[in-house]
């Protein structure tokens, strides 16, 4: 199997980076995000910029995302992706678990989903003195810490108000899509569609071999750099969740704009 056809509907998800902008801007960012109608408002889990000025403005992830669920009623929020070396994998179920609870309004569950990955950015292993290893020693770190997420949301009092839906990012078939086939619920990566089709086959394998559904697994990919065409050529081949990145100082909405029509248009069809 190398390719599925999509049968999930077409969701888009906005990647406020937190960089560049005061907390005032990623606020009211966000609040423009939801009017839009939007599906789902990621950040990402690091301390310095990834682009621009490396000394610029920076916030932390898990304590955003903690307001954004107080802030927002419908869009659902994660970080595109935490870093399992930074928190203890107990402290991140509990975290989750709580981040849940906050986002959950009236009857309705909760809106929070786990988007983890196992690490790359070494500044931030560097200056807040965590160990950087290597990318196999991460990948092993994820993989053991998976299993504890999931025994710890099944302990908690309150238990999360639905089951946190999984995200992995990352694409490495060894050990990656082994995590992904084994614990995800949706799949992140920056594939081309070339190589898309190519990693899906792989997933495909690794889900044969943990007894696993692929198609219980959502396909997400990244929208930059891309084009309509690229766009359609991923859908057809199964994703359905695409992430267009914004970042600061302005947090340009016009791209925004434009996906969420791509995706009406699909979902109509």
């Amino acid at each position: 199997m190398t390719h599925r056809a999509a049968t999930r509907p077409v969701r888009i998800g906005v990647q406020i980076a937190p960089q560049h902008g005061s907390y005032a801007q990623i606020r009211d960012t966000l609040n423009e995000v939801e009017e839009l109608g939007a599906d789902i408002a990621f950040n990402w889990d690091h301390f310095f910029p990834l682009s621009g000025d490396r000394e610029g403005l920076h916030f932390e992830s898990w304590t955003m995302l903690a307001a954004w669920a107080e802030q927002t009623s419908r869009i659902e929020i994660g970080a595109l992706v935490n870093c399992n070396s930074y928190r203890n994998a107990d402290l991140q179920a509990d975290m989750a678990r709580t981040i849940d609870h906050i986002s959950a309004r009236g009857g309705d569950g909760g809106r929070f989903i786990f988007g983890t990955g196992s690490g790359w950015f070494e500044r931030d292993y560097a200056e807040y003195g965590y160990d950087f290893g290597t990318v196999g020693s991460r990948l092993d770190a994820l993989a053991e810490s998976l299993p504890r997420i999931e025994a710890r949301w099944a302990r908690l009092n309150p238990a999360p108000t639905r089951d946190i839906p999984v995200l992995i990012g990352g694409a490495g078939e060894k050990k990656t899509l082994r995590l992904v086939a084994r614990h995800a619920d949706i799949w992140h990566s920056f594939s081309s569609p070339s190589t898309l089709e190519h990693k899906l086959g792989v997933l495909a394998g690794w889900c044969e071999r943990e007894q696993r559904d692929p198609a219980e697994i959502e396909v997400s990919v990244e929208l930059r750099h891309r084009t309509i065409a690229d766009a359609d050529a991923m859908h057809a081949l199964g994703a359905t969740l695409f992430t267009v990145g914004i970042t600061g100082p302005h947090y340009e909405l016009g791209p925004v704009r434009d996906w969420l029509a791509w995706r009406d248009e699909k979902n109509a069809g």
